[in-house]
């Protein structure tokens, strides 16, 4: 492993390029047309366009991603998380190519990646799931809603991030919104199935991270809790969960490295689960098979670089650390900055950023490919950059990022400041009572 092609843009690239830096191993980022002036561009040893702005002529092209890794020598390919992270597509024709791809098999990307193929398979392990299943149309999914019950969700089989997620209330919203999911999903990951999943309304989102090496060690890093959303978008991100039982965390792991194991997982992958509020019972989501937005909170407790790990597997190295030799220090909470306009019902605000300036402070964390002169692309997602503490308790790494988002200071677009100042600040939240409606409930 000499020199890495990454196919992707904003603050994840430039989280690899520095994994990269931290391996001495060479980078080369793989831009599109709006992204060539980016802070990954500039900090990587190369940059190569892969086409014009839109996602779908250029992020979401494998064919153009793998001759770009080829023309520029590379031998590896880290997709991050987005785009083509989770396509059995890119791994494939990067691997007849002879590249390594950061990620797991093939197959177990086909399985895990379709979120109804790992749905079935986590029925065969005995991991519980919410009632629902596959629709190829408007009819189908009207009878299956019936069996179901109102309300439910309408969710792309091969998505993530929460695009393709559409919450139905009753059966006169159901066509209309199995059109839209249907289009969103075939626009951001060129999957438009759809299938109907059992909304539980009361419920807390709880993810495990693991890590599986091609030697057969699976191992987890622990949990994160999630539950802070808004449109089925993380919002806020937080490990370790707050009031999780030791049963119920000993049951989340048991079920992620199981399911890893049976699938012959390789890399790092998430497990997801809900947990319903009211009984306390755990179901199983899906598995995403990419580096996390939220992963910085896992490195933060552990004190691994969950990326440079990621490098390091795809080489063909071991984990190089046991179940029992991982631990836990702390507590570390993100919250992502995105260019959204309140005003406007959070809608993206792109444009150019005359200031952009997070202050420095004592367990503050910045990952960001954001600067005072740069662009804010209408294309994509409207992340500016996650703010993570890291406390010796939830109430130290609380108070940070309030102090820290007090003295943000954003100048060319809109943001959601306020909207995380609000959060932090929620007697709710300080007291680790929010589930995955709150957020949309509290802060109308």
């Amino acid at each position: 492993m000499r020199r890495v092609f990454i196919p992707n843009r904003g603050e994840i690239a430039v989280r690899i390029v520095r994994a990269c830096r931290t391996l001495g191993l060479e980078c080369v980022v793989g831009a599109s047309e709006a992204d060539l002036d980016g802070m990954a561009a500039h900090l990587a040893d190369r940059v190569v366009c892969i086409g014009p702005g839109p996602a779908s002529e250029s992020y979401l092209r494998a064919d153009t991603v793998v001759q770009a890794a080829l023309g520029t020598e590379c031998d590896v390919i880290h997709p991050g998380y987005g785009f083509l992270s989770e396509s059995p597509g890119l791994a494939t024709l990067a691997r007849e190519h002879g590249l390594v791809f950061v990620g797991p098999p093939t197959e177990a990307i086909s399985l895990a990646g379709d979120k109804l193929a790992a749905r079935a398979q986590a029925q065969r392990a005995g991991v519980p799931v919410l009632a629902g299943g596959e629709v190829a149309g408007a009819a189908e999914a009207r009878r299956l809603a019936a069996d179901i019950g109102y309300p439910l969700l309408v969710k792309a089989a091969g998505g993530g991030g929460g695009r393709g997620i559409k919450r139905v209330h009753d059966e006169g919203e159901l066509d209309a919104l199995l059109a839209l999911a249907r289009r969103e999903a075939g626009a951001a990951f060129g999957d438009d199935r759809l299938y109907l999943e059992k909304l539980i309304g009361s419920a807390r989102h709880v993810e495990v991270q693991v890590a599986a090496d091609e030697h057969g060690a699976v191992l987890h890093l622990g949990e994160r809790d999630c539950s802070v959303q808004r449109r089925f978008q993380k919002v806020v991100e937080e490990a370790p969960p707050p009031h999780l039982p030791a049963p119920t965390s000993a049951t989340l792991r048991a079920a992620a490295v199981g399911f890893a194991r049976q699938i012959g997982y390789r890399n790092l992958g998430t497990a997801e689960f809900v947990i319903d509020a009211d009984d306390g019972e755990p179901y199983f989501l899906e598995v995403n098979c990419r580096i996390q937005v939220e992963h910085p909170v896992t490195e933060a407790v552990t004190g691994l670089d969950l990326v440079a790990m990621q490098l390091r597997i795809a080489a063909g190295h071991g984990l190089g650390i046991a179940q029992d030799e991982v631990s836990f220090d702390g507590h570390a909470i993100e919250c992502r900055l995105n260019a959204e306009d309140p005003t406007r019902e959070y809608r993206p605000s792109p444009g150019r950023l005359s200031l952009f300036s997070v202050p420095e402070r004592a367990g503050l964390r910045v990952d960001t490919h954001c600067q005072a002169g740069a662009t804010v692309p209408p294309y994509y997602d409207s992340l500016l950059g996650k703010l993570i503490a890291h406390g010796a308790d939830r109430e130290q790494a609380i108070d940070i990022l309030l102090d820290t988002l007090q003295d943000v200071d954003v100048e060319g677009v809109e943001t959601n400041r306020m909207m995380l100042i609000s959060v932090l600040a929620h007697r709710d939240f300080r007291a680790g009572a929010v589930t995955t409606d709150w957020l949309e409930r509290a802060l109308r």
